[in-house]
């Protein structure tokens, strides 16, 4: 596992937990808004952190901590991720995912083993406006399609998420969001936040908190459940 960053403690990442969070590095998008830049274009610039300092640290603070999430980066990129979050498991942690569902397979793996017990599936916008605002022409959503089903069909404990950004989410992409992940148990409509970090720094603007309440109502009666995040 290549580990870049850990935040030893974080009251945001994992809905009802205490938790640290572990970033992972490489990911297949380059999406603008990402604020872990150095995580997806210059990994060579950093040092990857041993797992024996990882693991000495939720070992000792077990008890203290109650979750770890796993974020990126894309985490699903490392082929040692189940044997990875097995060790947090031993400790005793509850364990979250973040990914960008590109890894169906993965994804399952981590389910039907219970490795995972939360996972945060980003949907960066409708299927159609997925190649501009990933930064990939001609990608194909096929794989991110078998994740959004295989979680509706076989889990409870997932959410699905948007970061709303202005230049990219109106209301049609969202009515074309909310028609495809229909039956969904949690979806999270999260206020962008504007950093120097951000692969696209200077070009994309958050969505005002009036706007994004027009968004969740056209896609709450959708889903289970529907939620602001950052407002």
């Amino acid at each position: 596992m290549d580990i870049f960053g850990l935040e030893k403690l974080s009251l945001v990442d994992y809905d009802g937990k205490v938790s640290a969070t572990l970033f992972t590095a490489t990911c297949n998008f380059r999406c603008g808004f990402c604020h872990n830049s150095a995580l997806v274009l210059d990994t060579n610039a950093l040092t990857p952190m041993s797992q024996d300092e990882i693991f000495s640290y939720l070992t000792k603070r077990f008890g203290i901590l109650d979750g770890v999430c796993v974020s990126g980066g894309e985490p699903t990129l490392q082929k040692d991720l189940p044997e990875f979050i097995e060790k947090i498991k031993k400790i005793g942690y509850s364990v979250k995912l973040d990914s960008n569902g590109t890894n169906p397979d993965m994804i399952k793996l981590l389910k039907e083993n219970g490795l995972v017990d939360y996972f945060a599936i980003d949907i960066k916008n409708c299927r159609e406006k997925y190649p501009e605002i990933i930064g990939i022409k001609g990608f194909n959503t096929e794989k991110v399609e078998k994740t959004v089903d295989y979680l509706i069909t076989n889990c409870t404990d997932y959410e699905f998420r948007t970061t709303l950004i202005n230049e990219y989410h109106g209301i049609e992409e969202m009515k074309k969001i909310a028609e495809w992940i229909k039956g969904a148990s949690k979806y999270c409509l999260q206020q962008f936040k504007e950093s120097e970090n951000c692969i696209d720094a200077t070009s994309l603007s958050k969505v005002s908190e009036e706007k994004a309440k027009e968004f969740l109502e056209i896609v709450s009666p959708f889903v289970k459940k529907a939620i602001l995040r950052g407002y």
